[in-house]
């Protein structure tokens, strides 16, 4: 009988462990008894990491990686554990759409963050409407959210506000003439339209127009077309490193043509890739880049600072625009999961109706936006002692 006892004690004990490790509890003050873990709430990402997209891409997986640990450290999301899958697409239009599906397909994710650039992003605009998952993108091109896609909403400042802010500029400054040179891809040709569509009506003429590709290491022949037609300034629209080698190219022809780039060189990879020849570059930015002169009533200040504060703090290395595209959909996306719950179209139907200051700027999502910017959220910046300030 002692013996049975004592067989029948170590099962009792060993249930009891078993049951702990399958669901802790919790009493709360009620006597309620509450499981004190759930079930993971997973989402995906898709980033440039690679290729030529490198520059925006990987400081968008970092920033990702971060802030998915801070969700963790503060107890998930309504004491859901957060897993960001993160895939590299190679910046490549055809490796972004196979990540997508990887994601929606195998890891069932709740939704997707990026790519980085406007061509990954629509090679895999198709899939994410047909599979109904909700994705922010981190690219810039205007076509990812004109016409609206009721599954895809964006972070990054469209082209449409980074062109209407560059032509003020020239507006401002008398720049009456100008030429155009821009990288031959879906980011380069949008920003080509909307300056086409938005020039005319300031009296402002595009004299002449060239292209430069991806991964072109020289544009002195399309410089010297430009020159010749003696313009009032050059406006170049691209991503790195084209626009680096634009700019090292004019100073090495002499060519002093005021330079106005996009939004496309909003980082640090720019000036070290340009050299002496970024100085004196004027561009449309988000304002982090400049957050520490803004003025303490700048709704955007309190976040921007912080961010920068937690990205130097964990890679030793200054935060930059891009990564900020980054951190605003992953916020976005999280604040739609508390407000939804696992459910994709919950979270879509948040999303839309969203309103958040962030890094890129005060967004204020509806059925017609979903980019939810103005041109606003771009400051005008210069070059100055491999510096970035505001122009005056």
């Amino acid at each position: 009988m002692m013996r049975i006892t004592t067989v029948l004690l170590l099962c009792a004990v060993i249930a009891l462990a078993v049951a702990g490790c399958r669901s802790k509890q919790a009493v709360k003050p009620n006597g309620d008894v509450k499981p004190s873990t759930k079930s993971e709430y997973v989402i995906g990402a898709v980033f440039d990491v690679t290729g030529m997209g490198a520059p925006l891409g990987t400081p968008e997986r970092d920033t990702v990686k971060m802030l998915e640990k801070q969700v963790n450290e503060k107890g998930g999301i309504d004491g859901h554990p957060l897993k960001v899958v993160i895939l590299d697409n190679a910046s490549d239009e055809a490796k972004s759409l196979s990540a997508v599906k990887k994601l929606i397909e195998e890891e069932k994710v709740l939704a997707v963050i990026g790519p980085s650039q406007t061509g990954t992003t629509m090679a895999a605009a198709k899939t994410i409407e047909e599979a109904k998952v909700p994705m922010v993108s981190c690219a810039a091109g205007v076509a990812i959210v004109n016409p609206v896609n009721p599954w895809i909403f964006k972070t990054a400042q469209s082209d449409v506000h980074a062109v209407a802010k560059a032509l003020d500029y020239c507006v401002a400054h008398k720049l009456t003439k100008i030429a155009v040179i821009s990288v031959a891809n879906a980011f380069g040709e949008s920003g080509v339209k909307q300056l086409e569509l938005q020039a005319k009506p300031l009296n402002i003429s595009i004299i002449a127009k060239e292209t430069f590709g991806p991964t072109d290491t020289d544009m002195t022949s399309q410089i010297t077309k430009l020159r010749a037609k003696k313009p009032d300034a050059v406006v170049c629209w691209g991503t790195n490193p084209g626009p680096a080698t634009v700019a090292k190219n004019m100073k090495t022809l002499g060519f002093k043509a005021p330079l106005i780039m996009s939004h496309g060189i909003a980082n640090r990879t720019f000036i070290t890739q340009a050299g002496d020849a970024a100085n004196g570059v004027v561009f449309p930015a988000g304002k982090l880049l400049v957050a520490g002169t803004l003025q303490d009533t700048e709704p955007q200040k309190e976040v921007l600072l912080k961010y920068a504060a937690d990205f130097k703090k964990t890679y030793n290395s200054d935060a930059d625009t891009f990564g900020g595209h980054a951190y605003d959909a992953f916020e976005l996306v999280v604040k739609a999961l508390e407000q939804a719950g696992p459910d994709r179209e919950k979270i879509r139907a948040a999303l839309e109706t969203m309103q958040m200051v962030g890094i890129s700027g005060d967004f204020n999502f509806n059925a017609k936006d979903h980019n939810g910017l103005q041109k606003d959220a771009f400051e005008m910046v210069t070059i100055k002692d491999g510096q970035w300030v505001i122009t005056k």
